[in-house]
Parts: C-alpha cells; sequence; structure tokens
C-alpha cells in the first residue's frame, strides 16, 4: 500500500502517467489465446476455444419454437413512454416469475415535465388535462424461432464480455464448463484490461469505441446461432449488439447489468479526480470494491482478485472508462424493442447494482426472465460458479413448443 501511495506522489511530482496494460507477446498458444488487431495499433487478447469436430459430420435438423412478438412503444413529447404487450401465449412460460409481466400488460414510464407549471390550489377545480400527442410510434410485430443450443450444434458460439476493471479470467468457470461440454466459446480483454492493449488517450475508451471494438470480435467469431453473456458494463455492448445483428444474436444472458436506462458518467465521482490520485488511492478502490463486488470477504475472494490479469487496471484506463460511460442511444425505448430472449441473473447482496433495476429491466425487456441467487453478490460468476453454469445452461437449452416444419414457414411468411 505503501508503495501505490508513493508511486502516486511521485507521478504527482514528476508529471508522468502511471505504467498502462501492454499485450502480451502476440500469435496463437495452447490454451486458445489470441491476439486481434481491431485497429491500427489496437490489439485484442481474446480467448477462443472451439471443440474439435469430426469432418463430414452432420447434424440432424433442428425444429424450432416459435415466439410470437408483437409490442408497441409510444413516446410522448413530454417524456411519457407507454409500452404495450399486446399478447403472446408463450410469454408466459418464459416468464416464470412470481413478479413477472403477465402476457397482456402495459408498462408506463414517466418522466418529471421539464417545464412544470406552478402548483394548483387546493380550492381550485380539477382541471382535465388534453392527451399529449405521441413524438414517436413503434409496432413491433414478427416472429422469433428459438431453437435449444446444446455443445453439439456446430452452429452455436457464445460470447462472454466482462465489465470494467476485469479481464476475460473472470469467466475462467464458464469457459472451462461451456468448453467441455462442447460448446465453442469466445472471450476478449476490453482495451486496457487484462492483456490487451491500452491506448493513453481518454477518447479510446469511450463507450462507442469499445462497443466498436466488440462489433469487430463479434464479425470475425459469429456463426449462425450466437449467445451474447454480459456482465455488468458488459451488459451494455452486448444489448448493443443484440439490436445491430437481431438475425445473428439467438439469445442474451445479463448478469448484474442493472436497469434499462441511459449511460451517462456522475460528475461527483472519485473517479474524475486525477489519475495520480488516483493511483494513491488504489488500495483503498481495491479494497472498497471487495466489500461491494462480493457478498463475502474471506482469502478465496482476496485471492480471486489477485489471479491473473483480472482487476490489475492501471488508474488512468480506469478513470477513462469511468468517464466514457454516455451512451444516450440506449434508454428503455432501445431496450424495449429487443426481440430476443433474455435471461437476467443478478446477486442478491450486490451493493453496486440494485436488484430492482434487473427487476425493472425484466419488466422492459419483451422475452425476459430473471434469476436471483441468493448467495452471490456483484461477482456471482466467481462466488458460485456451479449455480450460475447451471442457470445458463438450462437457459441455453430452453426453447420454446416446437412447430411443424410446414406451419413454421407460414408463420415467417405472415
Amino acid at each position: 500500500m505503501l508503495t501505490s501511495i508513493a508511486d502516486g506522489l511521485l507521478c504527482c511530482l514528476m508529471g508522468k502517467t502511471p505504467n498502462a496494460v501492454g499485450p502480451l507477446e502476440s500469435g496463437e498458444s495452447g490454451d486458445g489465446f489470441s491476439f486481434v488487431e481491431v485497429k491500427p495499433g489496437r490489439v485484442l487478447r481474446v480467448r477462443h476455444i472451439a471443440p474439435a469436430r469430426p469432418a463430414g459430420a452432420e447434424e440432424a435438423a433442428q425444429k424450432a419454437g416459435a415466439v410470437h412478438c408483437r409490442r408497441r412503444i409510444t413516446v410522448y413529447r413530454n417524456g411519457q413512454v407507454v409500452i404495450e404487450n399486446l399478447g403472446d401465449s408463450v410469454r408466459a412460460d418464459i416468464l416464470a416469475c412470481p413478479e413477472g409481466v403477465e402476457p397482456s400488460s402495459t408498462v408506463e414510464l414517466e418522466v418529471s415535465d421539464p417545464h412544470p407549471g406552478p402548483p394548483a390550489s387546493p380550492a381550485a377545480p380539477a382541471v382535465k388535462r388534453r392527451r399529449h400527442k405521441p413524438k414517436k410510434l413503434i409496432d413491433i410485430d414478427c416472429t422469433k424461432f428459438i431453437s435449444s443450443c446444446k455443445g453439439s450444434h456446430s452452429d452455436v458460439v457464445l460470447f462472454f464480455i466482462h465489465g470494467v476493471g476485469g479481464a476475460l479470467d473472470i469467466w475462467k468457470e464458464q469457459l472451462d464448463f461451456f468448453s467441455r461440454l462442447g460448446y465453442e466459446v469466445v472471450a476478449p480483454d476490453l482495451a486496457g484490461h487484462g492483456a490487451s492493449s491500452a491506448p493513453r488517450i481518454a477518447a479510446a475508451y469511450t463507450f462507442y469505441a469499445l462497443a466498436e471494438d466488440m462489433r469487430t470480435v463479434f464479425k470475425r467469431y459469429a456463426k449462425k446461432r450466437n449467445v451474447l453473456i454480459g456482465h455488468s458494463y458488459g451488459v451494455s455492448f452486448c444489448t448493443f449488439l443484440a439490436h445491430e445483428y437481431p438475425d445473428l444474436v439467438h439469445k442474451v444472458i445479463m448478469i448484474n447489468g442493472g436497469g434499462p436506462t441511459a449511460l451517462e458518467p456522475s460528475l461527483c465521482s472519485i473517479f474524475n479526480m486525477p489519475t495520480c490520485v488516483l493511483r494513491c488511492l488504489s488500495p483503498c478502490l481495491a479494497w472498497s470494491f471487495l466489500k461491494a463486488g462480493f457478498a463475502r470477504q474471506g482469502s478465496k475472494e482476496k485471492q480471486l482478485l489477485k489471479e491473473g490479469n483480472a482487476f490489475n487496471v492501471s488508474s488512468s484506463v480506469l478513470r477513462a472508462m469511468m468517464s466514457g460511460q454516455y451512451w444516450p442511444e440506449g434508454d428503455e425505448v432501445y431496450h424495449a424493442e429487443l426481440t430476443v430472449p433474455v435471461l437476467l441473473v443478478h446477486g442478491m447482496h450486490d451493493k453496486l447494482v440494485p436488484v430492482e433495476e434487473d427487476q425493472r429491466m425484466a419488466e422492459i425487456l419483451l422475452i425476459a426472465s430473471l434469476k436471483v441467487i441468493d448467495e452471490g453478490s456483484h461477482m456471482v460468476m466467481l462466488e458460485c460458479p456451479e449455480t450460475v453454469n447451471t442457470l445458463l445452461h438450462e437457459f441455453l437449452l430452453w426453447e420454446p413448443e416446437a412447430i411443424p416444419a410446414g406451419d413454421g414457414l407460414a408463420a415467417a411468411k405472415k
């Protein structure tokens, strides 16, 4: 700790920036690690495990079940958003939660009036307000064909995206588990994290820059049916890809991702302090993250913070990442437009993301279910790997009731 404080003071006095995380030696390794140049000079470490399949092996055709998605989203000029689910017989089975939204339901989002009038007098008669005209009207009417994603299916790829301060190493238990089951898995290190290159300009860590990195990785490894698994900030990139590639993204899993609100950095955040000050405070930040990110703070949890490249991020990168979380397009309407099935996983003891936010996300998303793990916190995939792996695998194997081939063709033409 004293060493970190001394380095930070030296940084302030000498005007130097702390060392940035750099890439390891490029090339392929036996563990499936490779380096992908997403832009000139911008290299990401990616772990890609593809199972060996017999040449010429052909799989039997899969019968996909159908989900008819019908929804109307109305945005009014005063900021009010009304989301109407127009009925779906399958939705009740997907939302197998006690507090799930019913098939034919209406979700209203009220935003405070930017020009409020004077408060009404108690004695004044009630005035009937005129209904505002819609500013934007979105109708969704499509049929989604959803099938089971087994490890034996050669057209299925699982993408794992970590959040701020992490690395692909946080997915170790999941990568090992699903690769053993025969799944093809892909997990990148975000720029400045793990063993990826760390540009020294803050603009390299905006949401849009990181999203384009994930787009490049996705397009490089994507197949016919792709499943996106994101944690915390990584959930936003999964949402972005699912919105951009609705025909390629088959299912999405969001782990402690929070509510469907637009990203915007906090003006009063500790991460707005100078980089050298953050470096001095890095031991305190690590201790605070241990308290907030894990339900327990024992030797096992402390060891998880030290293993591999996970959580080994420089202060300059951390500051740029937190300041670059600006994505106004990712609001409630953006999430409500998604028609891909989503599994929400939340650790009950999470002090960084309240469970109410994921409950709100489950209401906004069209096809979603929420699973809460009582023993977990923000880093639930590290704390409860067996439980998380089981939930994820069940969701991958889930499919709605299969329909005959002829009926499916007819439904697709409607």
